[in-house]
């Protein structure tokens, strides 16, 4: 049973609601978040909101709908302007919005999609505010971070981690912990399944990170080796560097500011034949396990296994 079942009806509405919020007098605007929204995704951050709500005993209101729609409009925005920072050409297997629309235009999307999330959970109480705030927060602190590291041949795995708990594992964390205070969740439990977010959103930021070197390009709808391209710091990376046959001669291609295909198809090649994709994902497996391990001391449910059966999903995916 695919793990978005027991909330399938919800995620439904949660789209409709995406879609809704984003109809506006502008109709170029709209049709550009249009071109985001409705290119598909995983739709994790509101799949774990509505999850960890029903975990907790929370019932379907149209307050846990606008919350789960608010976060997958945060991290539709988040996308626009990653696509723009790192000159990323396609997403989701779609031209990217900032190429299709221009950088000015697909800014201001970015912007209103953002507004649009905080306008759905306008009548949040301060606690909830704060948390997606801190979160949104995270995002913005991580990329400052990832920034001041490109081409940074000697990074270290504490700063590829803090970058992944920032731009990727915060936001999911905040996606559990409202989901299940809106829930009425006890304090124990809000804990316990914030670190199951957090937890899970390493885990599947390191795999993304894996299949940007190892993935299959026709499965992926996207180029592989951007973040090799760009001087992305990721864990994938960092481990190659260190091996002692490939490391020396794939750390100085990546500090080069221009890259050509065939320098990224070679770098990939080396890639595949060091240990870094076999220790990157072992680590993800561990942020895994760590994430199934919170989800004890939650009520047994088909929610609760479906909170599970997600985070073998981040796992095992090949896309």
């Amino acid at each position: 049973m695919p793990w978005d079942t027991p909330i399938s009806n919800e995620l439904e509405q949660v789209e409709a609601r995406i879609r809704s919020s984003v109809v506006c007098e502008e109709h170029l605007l709209t049709d550009i978040c249009y071109h985001v929204i409705g290119a598909g995704g995983k739709r994790i951050r509101p799949g774990v909101a509505l999850l960890s709500h029903m975990a907790v005993g929370g019932r379907q209101s149209d307050d846990i709908i606008n919350l789960a729609a608010s976060f997958e409009l945060i991290h539709s925005a988040t996308l626009i302007h990653d696509d723009i920072n790192d000159l990323g050409e396609i997403r989701r297997g779609r031209e990217a919005a900032y190429k299709k629309y221009g950088v000015q235009k697909a800014l201001i999307a970015g912007d209103f999609l953002f507004v649009r999330s905080f306008r759905l959970g306008g009548t949040w109480d301060g606690r909830v505010v704060q948390m997606v705030a801190d979160a949104a927060t995270a995002i913005a602190e991580s990329e400052i971070v990832q920034s001041a590291h490109e081409f940074d041949r000697s990074v270290t795995r504490a700063i590829c981690e803090k970058i992944i708990e920032g731009k990727t594992a915060k936001i999911i964390e905040a996606a559990a912990m409202v989901g299940a205070y809106l829930g009425k969740g006890s304090e124990d439990q809000l804990q316990k399944l914030g670190a199951y977010g957090l937890n899970l959103g390493m885990a599947f930021q390191i795999v993304d990170d894996i299949l940007d070197v190892d993935g299959d390009e026709s499965q992926l709808g996207k180029s592989k080796g951007i973040d090799f391209t760009d001087g992305k710091p990721t864990l994938p990376l960092m481990f190659a560097f260190k091996d002692p046959k490939s490391g020396r001669k794939l750390a100085k291609m990546f500090v080069k500011k221009e890259k050509t295909k065939h320098d990224v198809e070679e770098a990939l090649r080396l890639v595949s034949k060091t240990d870094a994709v076999a220790r990157s994902h072992k680590i993800a497996e561990e942020y895994k396990t760590k994430a199934i391990r919170n989800l004890k001391g939650i009520p047994d449910s088909v929610f609760k296994e479906s909170l599970s059966q997600l985070a073998d999903m981040v796992i095992s995916r090949r896309k």
